[in-house]
């Protein structure tokens, strides 16, 4: 049975975009020194929201300088009960503008409402107020005696989840003392500059938190600026590899969370309705913009038929449109070059012979969309089982034993994420010490929490972000103590 929808949309009138926005430097919106700007653009309705400044040298200059000064007078000597005090104002007022957060968001990125709503800005106040609580028990985190701050961090997020991944970053590095340069993506800038503005709301010191933005020559003036003590980057490993190689031979302290290919793996033991509901999950949530998705499904093969009928049926009553109506599953994707992306690889799949499967849905005529694809009559050859999508697109392989799918789990030159699911527990643990991910979830997928380390192996980047880890990411350590904060030689 199909039940039909009146629809459910959520008010744009809680925003207020502004047409054009500066860069937030020393505590104050100001002018980019080039003038030069760039559009934000609505990619459901192609609609362009608002003009963002472009960084060049001397703003991103300004910005570090802002960063050390702070560092320097204001943050690193502060008490950690003090910084506590402004991370916690931070999270409290995340949760007072959650609404307006939640609209920003789903109408710069275009994805649903209910998941900005429900997911991405209460994750992201619970970031600010767990690590609010670190703020002044850094020497109890296992980290060594006396922990310090490393200096200025130069952060860069990418444009799945804006507001998300600025909290992973930003929290963490101020509850150890650190002060921040944030470049968010270009694509996806509005809730960042919003989140300045919560940071003035909170009389946050000038300097603490500075965000320029631009496109990808602005990050790399981030990443090689002499200033700048540690970068934190999540976004492509073709990316993450330049920075690694441009920071070869300086002791700046580097983490990246970059792709990922994760194998998502069903066992013939399995609650069948509870896997499907894990599977769409693991690809779908996000049309599939997320660096762990569970874009490799391993059935075995007793059960592959009947998991993969029953995830057809479960795929065409998701329903796909408008990001700001409250019962929309699936919402736009970010960019047109993001989709183009996507449908080139979804032609390699038609090309190299896998059996492709879309789900009936009407696409808008205006935006940029894709309806949920699955693959099957996929090998470990095929691209679309090799590459990275980004996309709303699963490949789905069989095995038969556990040590079948183990290998084929493996067989990736990413190791971010994998899932399992089965009744046996020993299975699960076994699996555990053998799949070469970073974040296993059991009977479950995409599920994450503050207080929970997140990163992966391989080209899935290095480093952890989230729970205590986390906070060793912005500390020096013992054989660090002689690298003083003021700057790098």
């Amino acid at each position: 049975m199909t039940f039909e929808y009146a629809p459910a949309l959520e008010s744009r009138a809680i925003v207020s975009i502004a047409p054009s926005y500066g860069l937030f430097i020393n505590g104050e919106f100001v002018d980019p020194t080039s003038g030069t700007m760039f559009k934000t653009i609505n990619p459901a309705t192609e609609e362009v929201l608002a003009e963002i400044s472009e960084a060049n040298q001397s703003d991103v200059n300004a910005a570090v300088n802002s960063a050390r000064r702070a560092f320097e007078r204001t943050w690193s000597v502060m008490s950690g009960r003090d910084r506590a005090k402004y991370l916690f104002r931070i999270a409290r007022l995340l949760q007072e503008r959650a609404r307006e957060f939640a609209v920003l968001e789903t109408l710069d990125n275009g994805k649903p409402i209910r998941e900005s709503r429900d997911i991405d800005v209460p994750l992201a106040a619970a970031h600010f107020f767990y690590y609010a609580g670190w703020a002044d028990k850094l020497e109890h985190a296992g980290l060594g005696p006396n922990p310090q701050a490393l200096g200025v961090a130069g952060q860069i997020i990418p444009w799945n989840f804006p507001l998300l991944m600025l909290a992973w970053k930003i929290a963490p590095a101020l509850a150890c003392g650190n002060t921040v340069v944030l470049k968010p993506a270009e694509t996806t800038s509005l809730t960042a500059l919003l989140f300045a503005e919560v940071c003035q709301q909170a009389d946050l010191p000038p300097g603490v938190v500075n965000i320029i933005t631009g496109a990808g020559d602005t990050g790399q003036m981030i990443v090689e600026h002499d200033g700048i003590n540690k970068i934190a980057f999540t976004g492509s490993t073709d990316v993450g590899k330049s920075i690694q190689r441009a920071l070869a031979g300086t002791n700046k302290k580097l983490t990246l969370e970059l792709g990922g290919k994760a194998a998502n793996i069903i066992f013939d033991d399995a609650p069948i309705d509870q896997a499907v509901e894990g599977i769409v999950d693991g690809i779908f949530f996000n049309q599939g913009h997320v660096c762990c998705a569970g874009s490799r499904l391993l059935l075995q093969e007793s059960i592959a038929e009947e998991t993969i009928e029953a995830l057809k049926r479960r795929l065409q009553t998701l329903r796909l449109g408008d990001p700001l109506d409250k019962n929309t599953d699936i919402g736009a994707i970010n960019s047109r070059e993001q989709l183009n992306k996507i449908h080139q690889l979804i032609k390699s799949g038609d090309d190299e012979g896998a059996e492709r499967w879309t789900a009936p849905c009407e696409i808008p005529e205006k935006g940029w969309w894709c309806a949920p694809t699955v693959f099957t009559n996929v090998t470990a050859a095929h691209r679309i089982a090799r590459e990275e999508i980004f996309g709303p697109v699963l490949s789905v392989l069989t095995f038969r034993t556990a040590d079948e799918a183990v290998e084929k789990a493996n067989n990736t030159p990413f190791g971010l994420s994998a899932g399992i699911w089965t009744e046996k527990g020993s299975r699960i643990l076994w699996m555990a010490n053998q799949l070469r991910a970073g974040v296993i979830w059991a009977n479950t997928f995409n599920r994450f929490d503050p207080t929970s380390p997140f990163g992966g192996y391989k080209e899935s980047g290095f480093g952890r972000e989230g729970g205590i880890q986390g906070l060793g990411a912005y500390l020096q350590s013992a054989t660090d103590s002689d690298v003083h904060a003021k700057g790098m030689s």
